[in-house]
């Protein structure tokens, strides 16, 4: 069970709050652009009703105006000598207006409605006054004919006006008030829908052996998923061929120990025997490279774990591969002796190039200990080095392929292995992990006389 599981965030809660959070805001905004819109719509609506109620007066010739009639609480737009229409009064946008005639010295020649008499002005247009006792706000337009000699004035309560602006402005928004709650169910509905997908992706990832060939297929509708299938099956691949590799290095491990431990457990059983003093000896000897045999197997693979934990640790830094190799060649003199090999350089005074110089130096002692161990007495060694291009490289090459020896051959090489270097793989491994960390290669290229076999160290070209 993961211990985590309770304490990390839904992605199905977070894409539905997401969703529903800028639902809101969208409504928000358009809720107050709605009643923003409402209120000057109905402003505008209330300016030209005053506006086409003047116009409509002074254009048409109207016996007098009857004076001082009584104000209703819904009033028609005009009062004249006419029957009185009551059911037209009841209308929602029907406003109570006032309206004042007066002539050009200003004296008032007809009103009706309720609003007070403003004082006279002369100029035409709307604006917003103060009337009666205790003041109330009105809004009014005035308008002169074309000889002017009459004025109409039309007055509404800026109350009605805002009323008017308050209803129009919740019929626009309130549409949005019973749509959210819709809104939001299908949203959630469909994001909730939508990630059915991938928890079946989940569920088919989960039921992934990886030690089995197996692949996972697209077998979900939607591309968006394609590039995360191929992720994961390129990821299937790279763990599996890693784990075919680790099989064949722990095949190549047994191998390499069981022959010598064998080899260590009937010598030491015949030597509970009795046994000639020359037999004895020998069986002693043979004891003895066993176990070297064995220690030596042992230290490489150390050498290639640590290759694994240490590769990526170590800084990069400038490394002079003349004196590297010259130093790891000084080293083996006394071993070279003892086995009967000439170990010989042959390279540029000087070689500089970025690297780990720790991992370097065990990547060529591994290539130097090969072919010390695996080619016969009187063999001759030489480490080279110099620059193909604008890529450095270093190789250790020998002449003993025609006795039978040779170290093993890297894993991809121009030339095949022998017999003899695929009994033995843990080195060139150790080698070609240290070239992988490096961004270069490890190859057998074809050597130059008198030379029978070489093994290159190709570093990535000069920056």
């Amino acid at each position: 069970m993961n211990p985590l599981k309770g304490r990390q965030a839904s992605l199905s809660r977070r894409l539905v709050c997401g969703v529903l959070a800028a639902l809101l805001l969208v409504w928000a905004g358009f809720v107050a652009v709605g009643w923003r819109t409402g209120v000057h719509e109905a402003d505008e609506l209330t300016d030209g009703h005053l506006a086409g109620t003047a116009a409509l007066l002074l254009a048409l010739d109207l016996p007098p105006f009857t004076a001082g009639a009584a104000p209703t609480a819904r009033q028609a737009s005009l009062v004249v000598a006419a029957p009185s229409l009551s059911s037209l009064k009841k209308h929602d946008y029907q406003f109570s207006l006032s309206v004042l005639v007066r002539d050009g010295a200003g004296h008032v020649l007809a009103r009706s409605g309720e609003a007070p008499v403003p004082l006279f002005a002369l100029g035409d247009g709307f604006a917003d006054l103060q009337l009666g006792m205790p003041a109330t706000a009105w809004r009014s337009f005035s308008q002169w004919d074309a000889a002017h000699g009459r004025q109409v004035t039309v007055l509404v309560k800026t109350e009605e006006r805002e009323a008017l602006a308050e209803d129009v402005a919740v019929q626009l928004a309130a549409p949005g008030l019973w749509l959210l709650p819709a809104v939001a169910l299908a949203l959630g509905a469909a994001v909730l829908r939508g990630l059915q997908p991938l928890k079946a992706l989940s569920r088919d990832v989960q039921a992934l052996d990886v030690d089995t060939a197996e692949r996972l297929q697209a077998r979900h509708p939607y591309r968006e998923f394609n590039a995360v299938v191929r992720s994961i099956n390129q990821l299937l691949g790279q763990q599996q061929a890693a784990l075919e590799r680790e099989r064949q290095l722990a095949s190549e491990i047994a191998h390499e120990l069981r022959t010598p431990l064998s080899s260590i457990a009937l010598q030491a059983a015949s030597l509970r025997g009795a046994l000639p003093p020359d037999a004895q000896a020998a069986a002693l000897r043979q004891i003895g490279a066993d176990a070297l045999r064995a220690g030596h197997v042992i230290s490489q693979l150390l050498a290639l774990a640590r290759t694994g934990r240490d590769g990526l640790a170590q800084p990069l830094q400038a490394v002079d591969l003349a004196a590297l190799a010259r130093q790891v060649v000084a080293s083996y003199a006394q071993a070279a002796w003892q086995s009967g090999h000439l170990l010989g350089v042959q390279g540029p005074e000087r070689l500089t190039l970025q690297a780990h110089p720790l991992l370097l130096e065990l990547a060529l002692r591994n290539l130097i200990d090969n072919a010390l161990q695996h080619t016969a007495s009187g063999t001759s060694v030489e480490i080279q080095w110099g620059c193909a291009g604008s890529r450095p490289w270093l190789q250790v090459c020998d002449d003993g392929a025609g006795a039978g020896g040779g170290a093993e051959a890297p894993a991809s090489g121009v030339h095949p292995p022998s017999a003899r270097s695929e009994r033995l793989g843990l080195g060139h491994k150790i080698v070609g992990r240290v070239m992988h960390i490096h961004g270069g290669s490890f190859e057998q290229p074809a050597p130059a006389p008198p030379f029978s076999r070489c093994y290159r160290l190709c570093f990535a070209a000069f920056s």
